[in-house]
Formats: C-alpha cells, structure tokens, sequence
C-alpha cells in the first residue's frame, strides 16, 4: 500500500454476516493488514457513492462486505469509477465473492491475499435487462418467490421461514410460468424458474419445472443448508441474448442477485461487460 491508497468499506447492517462482532473482526483484520478503511459506509443510510463522489475523496480501493443485492446496487452506481472493488462475502449466499475467490472463500483468506499482494483487477460480464442489471445471478418465474423465504431466513426467524415457505411454494406452484421464446429453448409450456448467469462466453441458462421448484421452496427449514438449485433442471446452453414471456401474459416475477423485483411480461436478457475492476486471484 502507499500512502495515497484509501480504502473505504461498504456494509450493510441487515446482510447476512453483518453483525457488530463480524465487522469489527473485518476491520481489525484490515487494519493489520495495513489497509485501514478512513471511511466505514452504511449502505442503508448512505447510498449516495458515485465515481465522483470516491475520486473527490480519494479513494483507490473500495470494500463491500454484503450480500448479493446490496453488492450489484454499489457496482450499478460506480460503474465507470477508475478505482478497483474488493468483494467480501458479507452475505447469506455470496455468490460473487464465491466466483472471484472460490467456493471456500471467507474475508480472511480475501484480506490475507490482498496484504500478499495475490489480487490483480479483473473485468466481469453482467446480464442486462429492462429493469437494470445482475451481477451473478437472474431467476426469471415464480421461483423467484425464494427470495421471501431466503429474507426470513436472513432474520432468523425459523418460523416465518416455514410459513414463507408454503405460501411462496402456492405462488411457485400457480404463478406465470415463463418460456423462453428466442432462441425457443426448452419446455415450450415453460418454466417456473429460469436461471440465467453470465460468463464470459454467454448466458447460461437453466430452466427449473415448477413443481421442482416448489417441492423445494416447501422444505423451508432445509433452505438453511440447501436451495432449489441442487434439483433437477434442464441444461439450456450459453447464449449471448434471451428473450423470454410469461405464457400468461402476466409481469415476470424475477429475483435479482437474490432480491425480489418484477418485469415485463415480455423480456430480453442480454449479455454485457460490467465497467467495473473488481480484485481476484492471480490465476
């Protein structure tokens, strides 16, 4: 580090691994690596970080210890920005922490590889869509209705957890099934859940059968060590553009790097760079 390197650290009090004790342990772990934050930002009462407002302040290196959701939102709003984004996994699912620095990854093993000097900026693609952007993940159907179950979960609420369960499983069971339409891929009744992530040489997709989908929503205690992921899916190769439907007609339930949001009832996903240097292992 010289001395005009500044780091500031982003969290988020209501992300799954952002109690006092984890990031006081963050932050002393930084300090003795030699990379103390000069600022601590809280996402939820100070949301304004732009390009400007970090090149005004000086900062070279900006932290993110959240989840999924809080992460695509800071990436989205300093798109652009000349500095480089270390990814700590401060959430439940860490789903882009994992994808930079492996499945194991824990902030330690990132803060000791960047005191080691271990981590160069790399450039990531992104999935586009009418509503923004997903960083790692876009579920598009009912089966985005996981993501209620997962906010209880993020309370720790095991019963809300169970009742969430049932009620987003009727939804996941009922709901508008979504077809993907170009390239005519799949089940042509359609899914209640496509995944869609974006690698480098396309979209993956995945298409998740309803009932698949809410047999596992149902078991929302076992979500604690398990999602619906790991049943059984279509594989629907990688492609540079989706366009999707509800067979309905109906607005897609979508979740978004595991926040729920909702879309067109006709969409089209695309794959794009994400202007932004995040921080991985030299491979």
């Amino acid at each position: 580090m010289t001395p005009s390197d500044t780091l500031w650290l982003v969290v988020n009090p209501a992300s799954g691994s952002n109690d006092d004790a984890a990031r006081d342990a963050l932050i002393a772990a930084l300090n003795k690596a030699g990379r103390r934050p000069a600022r601590i930002v809280d996402i939820t009462t100070d949301p304004d970080l732009s390009p400007d407002r970090l090149d005004a302040d000086g900062v070279t290196t900006l932290a993110i210890f959240t989840g999924d959701g809080s992460i695509n939102s800071v990436l989205c709003r300093v798109e652009g920005w000349g500095g480089q984004v270390l990814v700590l996994p401060g959430g439940t699912t860490n789903l882009l922490a994992k994808a930079l620095h492996g499945e194991e990854v824990t902030a330690d093993s990132v803060i000791a590889d960047l005191a080691a000097g271990r981590l160069q900026p790399t450039r990531r693609p992104c999935i586009t869509y009418s509503g923004g952007k997903a960083v790692c993940e876009l579920l598009a159907g009912p089966g985005a209705t996981w993501s209620d179950v997962r906010e209880e979960l993020r309370e720790g609420n095991l019963v809300a957890v169970a009742q969430t369960a049932v009620e987003a499983a009727k939804q996941t069971s009922g709901g508008a099934l979504v077809r993907l339409r170009d390239p005519e891929l799949g089940k042509p009744e359609g899914y209640g859940g496509v995944r869609l992530v974006p690698e480098e040489h396309g979209i993956v997709v995945d298409g998740y059968g309803a009932d698949s989908v809410a047999d596992y929503i149902r078991q929302g205690l076992a979500l604690l060590r398990r999602n619906f992921r790991e049943g059984p899916h279509d594989e629907l190769g990688a492609h540079p553009v989706i366009h999707c439907e509800t067979v309905d007609g109906a607005d897609m339930d979508l979740m978004i790097d595991g926040e729920r949001a909702s879309g067109n009832p006709v969409e089209t996903f695309s794959l794009a760079p994400l202007a932004v240097d995040l921080l991985a292992p030299v491979r």
